[in-house]
């Protein structure tokens, strides 16, 4: 009789033990870009990575089978291989040199692709990107233009939440001719009021809180998306362990 039932559970236990050791979620970079230059002595040194330091982290991710997902493809990050989003803040007119990059990195096997969260009332400054170079980047195939609100101000300090979120959306749909659909919060401050607010206009919310997105089913998790900062001082191999961290638990 024991041995009648130790064959009738074996195979139960093996189709139930199985899946639970692959079962784990993958764990998504978001990288977090600001200034694509070389550093000349103005603003902070470490929101500043080189175009060759840029360029050697961009084709570390094609060497090594990555998917440069923008949040329009949001659904196939479990489709994909490897899927890691390239963001950058704030729209300065440096992340030129992204698509410089991402132009010579391109081929068959390779399509580069990166998010913009711009700051809709800055745009045509001096250091800014201007609205026909918005355009240009929208329509080139490689960026994801998006919304880092109107002015960047502190959401969890102020009350004109249309004007920063709604307008800031509008403005930047009619500069591109496409749909905003992610906001970045300014210094990735947050509350629940300011993730209600997001909610309103947008399907993603981007923080600055450290870290990859690892799917939980968490309320609001889409709203609370944490990122992980690229910087001046940051080598390669701190690049590598910071990605890596998308490979399945097994």
């Amino acid at each position: 009789m024991r041995i009648f039932v130790m064959l009738v559970l074996m195979p139960l236990m093996l189709v139930f033990s199985f899946p639970l050791q692959g079962a784990a979620q993958q764990r998504i970079p978001i990288l977090i870009y600001h200034s694509i230059d070389e550093f000349k002595g103005s603003g902070s040194k470490e929101l500043y990575v080189t175009p060759e330091n840029f360029e050697k982290q961009m084709k570390y991710l094609k060497d090594n089978g990555y998917t440069l997902l923008t949040f329009e493809r949001w659904k196939e990050i479990d489709k994909v291989n490897k899927p890691i989003f390239i963001t950058l803040d704030d729209g300065y007119k440096n992340n030129l040199n992204v698509l410089k990059v991402f132009q010579k990195l391109q081929d068959r096997t390779f399509q580069p692709a990166a998010t913009l969260f711009i700051i809709s009332d800055f745009v045509g400054r001096s250091t800014r990107l201007s609205k026909i170079e918005l355009k240009n980047l929208a329509e080139s195939g490689f960026f994801s233009i998006q919304s880092h609100t109107a002015t960047h101000p502190d959401l969890t300090k102020i009350t004109n939440y249309e004007y920063e979120l709604k307008q800031s959306k509008e403005k930047i749909e009619k500069m591109i001719g496409k749909p905003v659909i992610a906001l970045a919060y300014p210094y990735g401050n947050f509350n629940d009021q300011v993730v209600a607010e997001t909610k309103k206009y947008y399907q993603f919310g981007l923080t600055t809180t450290p870290g990859p997105y690892e799917k939980q089913g968490a309320k609001n998790e889409r709203y609370l998306l944490p990122r992980i900062y690229v910087k001046y001082s940051t080598t390669m191999k701190e690049f590598k362990e910071s990605v890596q961290s998308n490979e399945r638990n097994r």
